[in-house]
């Protein structure tokens, strides 16, 4: 009995590990390893390399070939991966289809970026959608955000605090073609915000690609096999 309940611990743990897939503070870390620390130059730099699609939303797709993985097996590995992964409130499945090798999932990630000089202050989030098509031997991933899901504080700012106003905060959705660098005079004057949300959402579709990646090719654990 204490054997059968330690590796259900185990399994829970490796469960929640993977639920998390990264924090924003890890996040940053790895966009700060990866692009550096001066978020306008990184964003003008990924902005140069990057457009949006015919829904002005930022669109990534990568194929990966899984060897000589059915589209069956692949599928319960991805189904165990998006199961473990989107699995509460904010992070959800949106689809599931077994037949046609099709899984969607809405993923969260929160305070990704922010600000709080002037008399506003911003909180941007994200929300991904991740979507895999399964064949055999291989499957395609397109990772897509069509907005950045932002608190405004109004008066939240160092000189709304200064003059003693009232924070009022309210949620909007900033589209990306409103936003550096994909125009050059940011709409919402929050360049440098704009920069890093850009930036941080480029890095987790790396983190993302490469955790599906690692699972369809070396299994969720690491001990998938028939040999049991």
């Amino acid at each position: 009995m204490k054997k059968i309940l330690f590796v259900m611990i185990v399994l829970w743990s490796c469960i929640s590990v993977s639920a998390q897939v990264m924090r924003a503070e890890e996040l940053e870390e790895y966009a700060k390893e990866k692009y550096g620390d001066k978020w306008t130059e990184a964003a003008a730099t990924l902005g140069s390399q990057l457009a949006l699609d015919k829904n002005n939303s930022l669109t990534y797709t990568q194929i990966i070939e899984c060897g000589e993985s059915t589209k069956e097996q692949l599928y319960v590995t991805l189904n165990y991966w998006f199961t473990s992964t989107f699995n509460d409130a904010n992070s959800v499945i949106k689809l599931n289809d077994k037949d046609t090798g099709v899984i969607i999932a809405e993923g969260y990630i929160s305070d990704i970026a922010g600000h709080a000089g002037g008399m506003n202050a911003y909180n941007i989030s994200i929300r991904p959608i991740i979507k895999v098509d399964i064949k055999d031997k291989k499957i395609r991933i397109t990772y897509t955000v069509q907005y950045y899901d932002v608190i405004k504080s109004s008066g939240g700012g160092i000189m709304g605090a200064i003059g003693g106003t009232v924070p009022v905060n309210s949620n909007e959705k900033w589209s990306l073609d409103s936003c550096y660098p994909f125009v050059e005079k940011d709409q919402h004057k929050a360049k440098k915000t704009s920069s890093k949300a850009l930036v941080m959402t480029h890095a987790y579709s790396n983190v993302i690609m490469d955790k599906i990646e690692e699972a369809v090719k070396n299994g969720i654990v690491g001990n998938e096999n028939d040999n049991w």
